[in-house]
């Protein structure tokens, strides 16, 4: 009898303590919970009156401008421009209200040295928390990526190199460029990268590597490419090349659609 009293009493106290134990638990939950940090929502984007922002600061080619700025009356696409001075007064909400950010060519080291490392943050905030929309074009495309220049760092730490040309010492030429279903067009290139390592590949270089580039940046869809498109039949010259500067702009126009739209386009 005195056993199954001992028994008894044993049962009692473990099932306290298993109680106790489980109650401890509990608090401390709760605490961790009232201490954890709650994300603070996003402020509203503040709308633009133009869907597109193109960068005309410090560090881009005026010619580019102009030829980026020709396709977009062309497709009768409406854009603001921005300087240096501009973009850096610009908050991350600001550049959240426009679709779309293009970054034309000229040289990424200046437009990343002419721009505060709260602007390139700010960009990297519209495109990957709001879902702004990101067209890189041969500098914007280097810029984008990550560099130790200031970039956005689109890539998730994915910098890019030359295209392989550029260390034959060519540095503007005709090229080849291969789409899906080995359609292939002539455009302008001129000291461009190669996109390699990031995204999915629209369209390659003659050696394989990415002219053209697509795929998400958190919420916001990107466009990296490494030749001009764009180009008017007067950066030509005597160059020889074999498809006509119309449609090499049409497909331009197409790019542009895309990144304006975060559509993809066809790729490999």
């Amino acid at each position: 009898m005195r056993f199954c009293v001992s028994r008894v009493a044993s049962s009692r106290y473990l099932i306290l303590l298993i109680a106790l134990l489980l109650a401890s638990l509990a608090l401390i939950g709760c605490g961790s919970q009232q201490n954890a940090q709650v994300p603070q929502p996003l402020p509203p984007p503040i709308p633009a009156a133009e869907p597109v922002l193109l960068y005309n600061g410090t560090g881009a080619s005026p010619n580019d401008v102009s030829a980026i700025e020709a396709v977009l009356h062309t497709q009768g696409i409406g854009y603001a421009t921005a300087d240096s001075g501009k973009l850096n007064g610009m908050s991350e909400a600001e550049l959240a209200g426009y679709k779309l950010i293009i970054v034309p060519g000229g040289n990424s080291i200046t437009i990343g040295q002419s721009l505060t490392t709260q602007t390139t943050s700010a960009i990297r905030g519209a495109v990957m928390q709001y879902g702004t929309h990101y067209l890189g074009i041969c500098a914007g495309a280097f810029f984008g990526g990550y560099s130790i220049y200031n970039g956005v760092d689109l890539t998730g730490g994915v910098a890019f190199n030359f295209y392989a040309d550029e260390f034959k010492g060519i540095h503007v030429e005709p090229v080849q460029i291969t789409r899906p279903n080995d359609d292939w067009l002539d455009v302008y290139w001129q000291d461009g990268p190669q996109l390699s390592g990031w995204g999915a590949v629209v369209a390659k270089f003659p050696d394989g590597t990415s002219a053209i580039t697509e795929g998400q940046s958190g919420k916001g869809f990107v466009i990296f490419t490494g030749v001009h498109l764009e180009a008017p039949e007067s950066w030509r010259g005597s160059m020889n090349f074999r498809t006509p500067v119309e449609v090499d702009l049409a497909y331009a126009g197409t790019v542009f659609q895309a990144a304006l739209n975060g559509s993809p386009l066809p790729h490999f």
